[in-house]
């Protein structure tokens, strides 16, 4: 089938370069040549330099560090290319940002996730692809069709091949639970839930928080046990609950986080904890100049944004690729 437009064009910004590259391999197509710079008053400046009238154009950024760089990054590079008669300009966010503060639950706080969206609608987008949402919910902030995919089926794929009959998979959280359970069912192993408990202290200029695991829903004795989250922020989480199922009697952990933002000295403290292996994706940037950690195991999910991209350019269904693949959780057109 032949696209309404006249050509499939991909561009990106500094969000994750090595992901946009790959994502331009796989479509045997060339990146778009596109100038950003930044000024020395911060202020941020792209120019496109080739035509993208009547194109369908896919800007591709992950909202990583440093976020507030590449939000502007982003929006910019969004209404340049609707300024320039782009025919569909669509954003394919492998990370949504401000996943977390998709509701108002302290007073006098904002949805930051909603206000994002409506940046994002304004800047000139016109569709959104992203990978696993933090909140389902965050969907309904845009007017705009958003296609979420899930990257849970490549991690479950990487641990299935291990052929373990001894794995349970633990989510860390009881806010998580529903999907660690798909996750145990696609790879048809049982599931235990860690109960945790965020303790918040508030004072007028700053918001500390700390985790406390508190018990258990599950046996995982003389087991290896895979933990199961969406994202991975400093570790502190994840590192207290793998203590948790250490100290319950288990072999071994692992964990399975499709967002490895890993920030401030998160790769040192998961050296040093019960954590054997962390497999993610690389929807996130990881510059060179990181710490190495051997248990760091990144999976790719430029084919699958690739092709996401191809079938949304040539008006094919999304959701057909993937009913033998179970790549995707929710509905799709």
């Amino acid at each position: 089938m032949s696209s309404r437009f006249d050509e499939l064009r991909v561009f990106t910004g500094n969000g994750n370069p090595q992901l946009a590259n790959e994502i331009s391999r796989h479509l045997n197509i060339p990146m778009g040549d596109v100038t950003i710079k930044t000024f020395p008053n911060d202020n941020i400046f792209v120019r496109l330099n080739e035509s993208v009238r009547e194109k369908d154009v896919f800007v591709i950024q992950s909202l990583g560090l440093p976020l507030s760089n590449n939000i502007m990054e982003l929006l910019i590079m969004l209404d340049t290319c609707r300024r320039s008669s782009a025919g569909r300009v669509t954003a394919v966010i492998p990370y949504y940002a401000y996943g977390r503060t998709d509701k108002r639950d302290q007073p006098r706080v904002p949805i930051t996730a909603r206000l994002l969206a409506d940046m994002i609608q304004v800047a000139g987008a016109e569709r959104i692809i992203t990978i696993d949402l933090h909140a389902g919910q965050i969907q309904g902030f845009f007017s705009i069709p958003v296609d979420e995919l899930s990257a849970m089926s490549l991690l479950v794929r990487d641990f299935a091949a291990r052929n373990w009959d001894d794995a349970v998979v633990v989510s860390p959280d009881l806010g998580f639970a529903k999907r660690a359970r798909n996750f145990a069912e696609q790879l048809g192993t049982p599931l235990a839930i860690v109960e945790k408990r965020r303790i918040q202290q508030l004072d007028r200029d700053k918001s500390l928080s700390r985790v406390e695991a508190l018990s258990l829903i599950g046996d995982v004795e003389g087991r290896r046990c895979i933990l199961v989250d969406d994202e991975i922020l400093t570790g502190g989480s994840i590192i207290e609950a793998a203590d948790l199922l250490m100290a319950k009697g288990a072999r071994e952990v692992y964990a399975a986080v499709v967002h490895a933002v890993l920030a401030g000295n998160a790769i040192e403290r998961l050296k040093s904890s019960a954590i054997c292996e962390l497999v993610t994706t690389d929807t996130l940037y990881r510059p060179d100049n990181n710490p190495e950690w051997e248990g760091l195991r990144v999976l790719s999910i430029a084919q699958l944004l690739a092709e996401v991209i191809q079938r949304i350019h040539s008006g094919i269904s999304v959701g057909s690729i993937f009913m033998h693949r179970n790549l995707l959780w929710g509905k799709h057109s």
